[in-house]
């Protein structure tokens, strides 16, 4: 390399599902030199079902249609900003201004990397869930702020435990990441916890964002938004990824203060030039669907989570089993979950993500994507089985 990286990127390594794919795609390669099945991966949430034929068709129809393959507005098309706010008022009850309270984004991740842009400066803190989602935590260290970990624990249901939040240090802390319904636990929203953190969000001047992608995946759909006061100091994001099997096309939304969207689409704006207009369509087709679509696609995962329950069972760990989301997050019986991790990845050939990813409080947990469908689950389980049943 003829010059040194940035400085930036010595504080964060390559995202672990990245190097984790490339290595079961090393190990597909000797599985099928010696005549075995492709590794199963139950490690990632990437939904396998199809988005509705209504966006697909919207999507089609776009992409024929003659002057629609040109640059978009960083903004989204109007008639997606007006869909996400019919979809928050139908779902959430929370009314938002589509002209000024919507930011559509290329999915969740890229709003957690453009908020920091936006908003920390080298030496801010920020406070990150642990166990969370480890772009929290990435996103703060490549804009040089410092990381500033609040506990979930197992014992207090994976909710923070506001009485060692106020003990904490809070001088400097800007930014607070919270995520309910909560990945990796699957703990479900409460409009009590979100009382408290709008509460604790206002007394610290803190900007407080929950990242809310999986409130249609087995749980009731809540917004942070729906708590007075929230909108003094709270912003959300959601995602059509889980919600409507739309996590390669990409459509995620950041609502709330419009100040706030103005700062963030200051740095968006120098970063792309807009969502194609097919996608943006579909997004629209999409967020119109009734009651009937999410219906059937919680009936299908809780199909799944049935085998993946059993998975845990066999592995003897302890998990809610009415918690709710794209995963099942157990407690493995001993020792550390990367072991158990490694053990049925290569005893087996199925993988399960183990909990030190998402921080250290998710060590001793293995978490099961439910984005695999009930005979290769059950054919997961066969496997598990014959390493671990001796």
């Amino acid at each position: 390399m003829i010059i040194e990286p940035a400085n930036r990127t010595l504080s964060v390594k390559e995202y672990y599902f990245s190097l984790k794919n490339k290595e079961i795609a090393r190990l597909n390669a000797q599985r099928a030199a010696e005549g075995k099945d492709p590794v199963i991966n139950l490690g990632i949430g990437s939904p396998d079902g199809s988005p509705s034929p209504e966006a697909v068709e919207a999507m089609s129809a776009c992409a024929r249609r003659a002057g629609t393959h040109g640059y978009q507005s960083y903004v989204g098309i109007p008639e997606m900003r007006q869909a996400m706010a019919d979809w928050y008022q139908r779902w959430y009850g929370v009314q938002l201004d589509p002209a000024s309270e919507i930011q559509p984004l290329t999915g969740s991740k890229e709003g957690i990397l453009l908020l920091s842009l936006a908003f920390l400066n080298a030496g801010d803190k920020v406070l990150v869930p642990n166990p969370g989602y480890p772009t929290y935590t990435s996103a703060t260290l490549m804009c040089e702020a410092q990381v500033v970990k609040y506990d979930l624990v197992e014992a207090d249901g994976w909710y923070p435990d506001f009485g060692q939040l106020e003990a904490m240090n809070l001088d400097g802390v800007k930014l607070m990441w919270v995520n309910y319904p909560n990945m990796p636990t699957g703990a479900p929203a409460r409009r009590d916890v979100f009382e408290k953190l709008v509460a604790f969000a206002r007394k610290h001047k803190i900007l407080l964002v929950n990242d809310n992608p999986y409130s249609f995946v087995l749980n009731e759909p809540q917004s942070i938004l729906s708590v007075p006061g929230a909108r003094e100091c709270c912003m959300e994001m959601n995602s059509l990824s889980k919600s409507h099997n739309m996590a390669g096309w990409r459509v995620g939304m950041l609502v709330g203060d419009a100040d706030v969207l103005k700062e963030l689409l200051k740095v968006k704006s120098q970063m792309d030039s807009g969502m194609f207009r097919g996608i943006q369509e579909a997004a629209v087709a999409a967020l119109n669907a009734g009651p009937e679509w999410y219906e059937a696609l919680n009936a299908e995962y809780r199909r799944r989570r049935e085998v993946a329950c059993k998975i845990m069972d066999v592995l003897g760990c302890r998990y809610d089993a009415a918690a709710g989301g794209l995963y099942v997050w157990g407690r493995v019986p001993s020792g550390e979950a990367v072991e158990w991790s490694d053990k049925i990845l290569y005893e087996a050939g199925v993988f399960l993500t183990p909990g030190f990813v998402f921080g250290s409080n998710g060590a001793k947990h293995l978490r099961i994507s439910l984005c695999a469908n009930v005979p290769t689950l059950e054919k997961a389980l066969k496997k598990i089985e014959a390493v671990c049943v001796r």
